[in-house]
């Protein structure tokens, strides 16, 4: 089932520069819906995606957001009681 959603998840980004030809934001909520995909099912995306968003912070807030990961909401309560 992980091979399957990872699979699918590579789709829809292939698919993402298709759907984004046609008027409307389509093309970034197929992109977001294909990284949601692959974050959740392989291990070397999660080690890119923790990369990238080191290197930019703002990214991967609003990915973390996007994703209501658990570990973005920890982050920012340490954050706020810093």
């Amino acid at each position: 089932m992980r091979k399957f959603l990872l699979i699918v998840g590579c789709g829809l980004i292939l698919v993402s520069p298709v759907v984004g030809i046609v008027p409307g934001p389509g093309g970034i909520f197929v992109f977001a819906a294909g990284v949601g995909l692959m974050l959740r099912t392989s291990t070397k995306a999660k080690r890119v995606y923790v990369r990238a968003a080191k290197q930019w912070p703002k990214l991967g807030e609003w990915t973390d957001w996007g994703l209501r990961r658990h570990s973005a909401r920890r982050r920012r309560e340490r954050a706020t009681a810093a």
